[in-house]
């Protein structure tokens, strides 16, 4: 899926975006409680593990609304640079990939639906990458972290092959992602198109 321009406007994206390859800690959040302990990844291995996870979400239609772009995108985003995730291997198990996300806001709506999205990006597509495992989580800064992160220790690890095994099929194409708990939600890429609508005065 294209990145789609913002509802928000923005300057030229050579101005608003660092490069997939760079790794710049100012422009990141710094690590949280899920990361603390274990081995924090940066330079060349952050950079590594961020371009997995974006072909992951690029795979599954891992996508933020707000911005109508790549999850992965909002690390390089210079807008919010306290927003996007880091990495850590588990400091008693390398094979065990930590990645824990800051949303933009402590309200952020879409941090359940993004990080739920994001686990089953990565346990899904195992074959992309080279870790057993990875564990999702959000920051502590967002006000429903108790409850998103418990949904999430559910999945992890002992669901994470049922959530495998029921997930929609690798097409190569967006197909967005559901929490497993709303059974009426929509996918990432229709709560857009209906954003767009309101904002064109369409009907839904």
């Amino acid at each position: 899926m294209p990145d789609i321009p913002s509802l928000f406007g923005g300057g030229s994206r050579a101005d608003r975006f660092d490069d997939i390859d760079q790794f710049v800690p100012e422009h990141l959040p710094a690590p949280d409680a899920f990361l603390d302990g274990h081995r924090v990844l940066d330079g060349d291995d952050h950079v590594a593990v961020h371009r997995v996870a974006r072909d992951l979400f690029e795979a599954r239609g891992v996508y933020d609304v707000t911005f109508g772009y790549n999850l992965a995108r909002l690390n390089l985003d210079r807008r919010h640079p306290d927003a996007g995730f880091r990495y850590a291997e588990d400091r008693d198990d390398p094979s065990v990939l930590l990645a824990e996300f800051t949303p933009t806001t402590p309200f952020c709506p879409q941090s359940k639906t993004l990080t739920v999205g994001a686990f089953r990006a990565w346990n899904g597509l195992d074959d992309r990458h080279d870790y057993d495992r990875v564990r999702v989580r959000v920051a502590p800064m967002h006000q429903q972290a108790d409850a998103i992160n418990a949904g999430l220790d559910a999945m992890d690890p002992t669901d994470a092959q049922a959530e495998t095994d029921d997930s929609v099929p690798d097409t190569g194409s967006s197909t967005g992602e559901r929490d497993s708990d709303e059974p009426d939600s929509v996918s990432l890429s229709e709560e857009f198109e209906a954003a767009l609508k309101r904002l064109s005065g369409e009907p839904e």
